[in-house]
């Protein structure tokens, strides 16, 4: 049997995979690695989808199967055949809304495609809860590592600093030795968060005193290009990896619970992260002050992120106005609203 050949427009959608994925995202969008293997992944389980579920082929691919049905079939095939949660189906849909967005700038034709997709709405997702640690719990763990051996040391060096600077476990390990500054009158380190945004961590004494020993066992020669947390098996030019890391504070975590019931089990790297954000704010520092660290871009972002309650909250808010602006009265408050009454919210 002949095999059919592909279809213009098939070549057509491929060409503009390919431009996407290699150009427009990386180079246009400046997108991380990260964003671009999350649209690799998304587009490629697109197709298939199309290919598996809906017979589609090479010789019959079209524009009109980037369209609203074909994609709402689409995230049920991926949440009942694959066993996505909707977090995951909601990253995957606005991965392949960026492709079919993209179509349309590339030909006007289709640009009803991405103002049709735009109208699926995003699956509700469960407020997920973080499990932060107790100050007994962090101290309790703290005093696990065993710092007469060369691996204790280095694991308390990384988790005094994770701990101390609330910086996710990635950027840590992404860290070469010219982005620590110890010997600064302000000690800093720069790491390089979401986004490729470098935002700078100051480092309390007890992070450099630990950073100082560990460097000089670690990196005598100072080299800047060396991963400061480095595998064994590369010789300090890849990075540790963050199972071995996970590995190790479970590790801990199992000694830990024996002496105070607070350390989980399972304990992970972010719950370091989750900690120190709740433990400044239980200080009373600032919740502006507390997002700009954790470099979120925005102050609801860190509301959510550690799951304070409502009394926290007003608490945290308060330090965002000033004393005499917060005893204003509402400037809506005596004015009648011909709007406000009609819809009974007078």
């Amino acid at each position: 049997m002949e095999k059919k050949k592909p279809s213009k427009e098939a070549c057509l959608i491929a060409a503009y995979i390919k431009n996407w994925l290699t150009e427009y995202v990386p180079v246009i969008c400046n997108a991380s690695p990260k964003t671009l293997q999350a649209y690799r992944t998304a587009i490629t389980l697109y197709l298939v989808f199309l290919e598996t579920e809906k017979c589609v082929s090479p010789s019959t691919l079209h524009f009109r199967h980037f369209d609203h049905d074909y994609v709402e079939e689409w995230l049920k095939w991926l949440r009942d055949k694959r066993n996505c949660c909707p977090y995951t189906c909601n990253c995957r849909l606005a991965a392949l809304r960026a492709y079919i967005k993209y179509i349309g700038t590339r030909d006007v034709t289709w640009l009803c495609l991405s103002q049709n997709t735009a109208l699926i709405p995003r699956q509700k997702v469960p407020k997920r809860k973080i499990d932060g640690l107790s100050k007994a719990a962090m101290g309790a763990i703290m005093k696990e590592p065993d710092t007469q051996t060369r691996t204790g040391r280095r694991d308390m060096a990384l988790m005094v600093l994770l701990y101390g600077t609330a910086a996710r476990l990635d950027e840590i390990l992404s860290m070469k030795v010219g982005q620590l500054h110890l010997n600064e009158p302000k000690p800093f380190a720069t790491v390089m968060g979401k986004g490729s945004k470098p935002r700078t961590l100051y480092l309390l004494p007890k992070a450099v005193a630990h950073l100082k020993a560990y460097m000089k066992e670690y990196h005598p020669e100072g080299r800047h290009e060396r991963y400061l947390f480095y595998s064994r098996n590369h010789n300090a030019y890849g990075k540790l990896t963050q199972p071995a890391i996970d590995k190790r504070l479970k590790l801990y975590a199992c000694r830990a619970h024996e002496k105070c019931p607070d350390v989980p089990l399972n304990l992970h790297a972010h719950q370091f992260r989750h900690a120190k954000s709740s433990h400044w704010l239980e200080d009373g520092m600032n919740i502006v002050q507390i997002s700009l660290l954790m470099g979120h871009a925005h102050i609801q972002t860190t509301m959510g992120y550690m799951d304070i309650t409502t009394e926290q909250e007003s608490k945290a808010l308060a330090t965002l106005e000033d004393e005499n602006e917060a005893k204003l009265s509402k400037k809506w408050k005596g004015q009648e609203s011909k709007l406000l009454a009609l819809c009974g919210l007078q």
